[in-house]
């Protein structure tokens, strides 16, 4: 039905809609819109978007719980989540419910265009994102996400929490060039005070390990699993920030 890709909007700030819908349609996209989070799920009974752009602070029925709804019932449309809280456990527990990504409130539209297009290029029908993985390993590298411990060659590494988060978010992206900027804000908080040398100081500190990835496939094993787990490829991960 769609010859482009299909995006669900939802997010019950008609300002934000009825600007960003039209600069997706620019941008490529095709665009549905959904007020809120019921709205969604009824539209989503009808049609299968590519992907879901999904506020999370609405009423009603928030992004979060209508990301939980969506993965219980193994439905796994791509989804992005905005918002305006910026702290890194939020995201992180967002990731952990199945989100493809986050995307903090107010942000670049054009980033939001980078950031779908990479979720599609990263896509694979029917699967489970590897940010909701329980077990993600690449080369020598397994990290259990569970237990937030990571080994090598099956020795167990002494890492700091922060790098542990870094490692996290780049095997979860890959194939995507991340500036300093976004892994500050995925990992730190957007409102660390401290600048994007500590991304620079914290890849020195355990850059070898990163490094390990930059020509290594990771596999999956979704914490979601329909019937037995199983082991999905990944693609390539591209962990060097960029200026």
């Amino acid at each position: 039905m769609f010859s482009k890709p299909h995006i669900l909007l939802v997010d019950d700030e008609t300002a934000i809609t009825m600007n960003l819908a039209p600069f997706l349609e620019r941008s490529g996209f095709s665009v549905d819109v959904a007020a809120d989070g019921f709205a969604a799920l009824e539209m989503l009974a009808q049609t299968t978007p590519s992907i879901i752009v999904l506020d999370v602070l609405m009423p009603h029925m928030d992004g979060r719980e209508v990301l939980r709804h969506l993965r219980q019932q193994e439905n796994w449309t791509p989804v992005i989540l905005l918002t305006r809280i910026g702290e890194s456990t939020e995201r992180a527990m967002a990731l952990e419910e199945g989100a493809d990504d986050y995307l903090n409130k107010p942000f670049d539209p054009y980033e939001l265009v980078a950031r779908i297009r990479a979720v599609l290029r990263r896509l694979r029908p029917g699967q489970a994102p590897l940010a909701s993985s329980s077990l993600l390993v690449c080369g020598e590298l397994a990290f259990d996400r569970a237990t937030r411990r990571i080994t090598k060659d099956g020795h167990v590494l002494s890492l700091t929490p922060k790098a542990i988060m870094l490692l996290e978010y780049l095997m979860t992206h890959p194939d995507e060039v991340i500036t300093r900027e976004r892994l500050l804000d995925a990992v730190w908080g957007w409102d660390y005070p401290a600048g994007t040398r500590t991304v620079d100081n914290c890849y020195a500190d355990h850059g070898s390990h990163f490094h390990w990835c930059a020509s290594t496939s990771t596999t999956a094993v979704p914490s979601f699993p329909s019937s037995t787990p199983t082991t999905v490829p990944g693609d390539p991960i591209t962990p060097t920030p960029v200026p």
